[in-house]
């Protein structure tokens, strides 16, 4: 009895190994089929995008023929529709598949295109990039944002780049800053309309996620597919950001370098370690990436997504977790040191409070030494703690100073009278971009004193406006920078001046200061 019973035993034992073995060969065929299956359906999606580039290069002809109609007609930022451009017939070709995904736009003409547009739709340029925004609970960090990103901007990367605003409220308004910016073409702001977004209120919690967060993490990954298909044709290159970062003055120079180097095939170019901050993709392969995010918007976050399009395109599922590495790492090169730090504490999720810091982002340059000739400095402006005008002469630091009003003044006086070729003065810093001079004037006195009685007795000589107590006007800050040549024939300067004609509603930070001598 008990030998019949060890061999019932066995025998069950040996039914329930095989049966085991059963279950888990049918999972791994399974998961298989769903892979194959997934991997068909993107190259599929590939395929169809490559189809649909030629017609978009046609679409984008007719763009750019209507918008330079009505820009020609126009003469200040604009508030246009894209219905009022009569496209629907040509842009949504390429969109084809958002109708598979979000079904609900069968039913609403014009909702994958903004109903809200401020700038010069701009196309042709090398760079692209994207700022999603929503209103937060406590604090903004936009305007800082844009005030760092365009600082020490170059005319050429004025010309060569748009940035697109992506406000992700459709009852998100307020006041127009940076109208020079809008006007030139470099800033746009676009809107979705209300019916692009589905009904959010029924979806499936995952990953532990409160059902706030899944609602939030869902829209996310619909605004950014929103933003990149915008963008797709405007560009070579799209650069994905967010609104709370501070950039370093040279990124756009430094992602062109580090972009011309890479000598392989790549998907993302990373200059952020951060979450989906500063992603360098090509725009021509936005609309396979956009494809992938919708297939799966309301399953996961926009990072976890784009991590799992890489696996699809490269892993193989029969080798182990450090091969995949190693085959994701060829398509998503991270570039050293980050080019882009995140500053915001408040998420655009309510209540949710994130102090991410990128380590890699290394100290910010705030000030710029140079070797100034000797000179006795004075202000009027009310100095904050240490950051004083002798230490940013002196190029030790910078000047930091509560905000400026009517009559303040910055004064140099040169121990010694000289003859200045050139001049910069420049304002704000990368970690105060906004805190700039405005309507300041910069004012030469000269050290001939006859000169000078003539001046204040007749006007000046040159072309320059003369002040009362014999200083004539050279110049004026624009944007917060102050630079130019001295006319020679005004001689040797004794000092030079910074007059603040208006009160100004931020503070002021002067980071840079450089005197060109005339070598005797």
């Amino acid at each position: 009895t008990h030998n019949l019973s060890l061999t019932f035993s066995l025998l069950w034992v040996s039914c329930s190994c095989s049966c085991l073995e059963l279950q888990a060969s049918t999972q791994l065929y399974m998961y298989q089929s769903q892979f194959l299956e997934l991997r068909q359906r993107l190259l599929y999606a590939e395929k169809e995008n490559k189809k649909r580039s030629e017609e978009l290069s046609h679409a984008l002809d007719e763009i750019k023929h209507v918008v330079a109609k009505r820009m020609n007609s126009t003469t200040n930022h604009t508030g246009l529709s894209w219905k009022g451009l009569n496209l629907t017939r040509k842009l949504p070709v390429h969109l084809t598949n958002m109708y598979y995904y979000l079904p609900h736009l069968r039913e609403y003409e014009d909702a994958i295109f903004p109903n809200v547009i401020f700038g010069q739709q701009r196309t042709g340029v090398s760079l692209v990039m994207g700022i999603p925004t929503v209103k937060r609970e406590k604090q903004h960090y936009l305007i800082n944002t844009l005030h760092s990103l365009l600082y020490e901007f170059s005319e050429e990367q004025k010309n060569d780049c748009v940035i697109i605003i992506f406000v992700a409220e459709v009852s998100l308004r307020g006041k127009v800053h940076f109208p020079r910016e809008i006007q030139s073409g470099v800033l746009e702001v676009i809107s979705p309309p209300a019916s692009y977004y589905p009904d959010l209120s029924n979806l499936k919690q995952t990953f532990g996620d409160s059902e706030d967060r899944v609602r939030w993490r869902t829209k996310q990954n619909l605004d950014y597919s929103f933003l990149m298909l915008y963008a797709q044709p405007k560009g070579t290159f799209y650069l994905q950001l967010e609104d709370d970062i501070i950039a370093k003055p040279d990124y756009i120079q430094r992602i062109k370098n580090f972009a011309a180097k890479q000598s392989q095939e790549w998907m993302i170019l990373e200059f952020s370690q951060l979450g989906f901050i500063g992603k360098l993709f090509k725009s021509e392969d936005l609309p396979l990436i956009v494809d992938f995010f919708l297939m799966f918007y309301k399953d996961k976050p926009i990072d976890w997504l784009i991590d799992h399009l890489l696996w699809v395109k490269v892993c193989n599922p029969e080798k182990d977790a450090i091969h995949c590495e190693k085959e994701k790492a060829k398509l998503r090169i991270r570039a050293k040191p980050s080019l882009f730090q995140h500053v915001g504490t408040y998420s655009s999720l309510a209540g949710k409070i994130q102090n991410l810091k990128d380590k890699d982002f290394g100290k910010n340059v705030l000030h710029k030494a140079h070797n100034n000739p000797p000179a006795k400095v004075d202000t009027s402006l009310r100095i904050y703690q240490k950051y004083t005008l002798e230490k940013v002469y002196k190029g030790k630091d910078y000047l930091w100073a509560s905000a400026p009003v009517a009559g303040d003044y910055i004064s140099l006086t040169f121990l010694n009278p000289l003859k200045v070729e050139k001049y910069l003065f420049r304002s704000g810093n990368m970690e105060h971009p906004g805190d700039k001079l405005f309507n300041t004037t910069v004012e030469v006195l000269p050290a001939d004193e006859m000169l000078r009685k003539e001046i204040v007795e007749n006007g000046s000589k040159f072309n320059y406006p003369a002040t009362k107590d014999g200083y004539l006007k050279i110049g004026a800050f624009e944007n917060g920078i102050a630079e130019g040549s001295i006319n020679q024939s005004i001689g040797k300067i004794q000092a030079i001046r910074l007059s603040v004609n208006s009160d100004s509603p931020v503070w002021a930070i002067l980071s840079e200061v450089s005197m060109l001598i005339k070598a005797i």
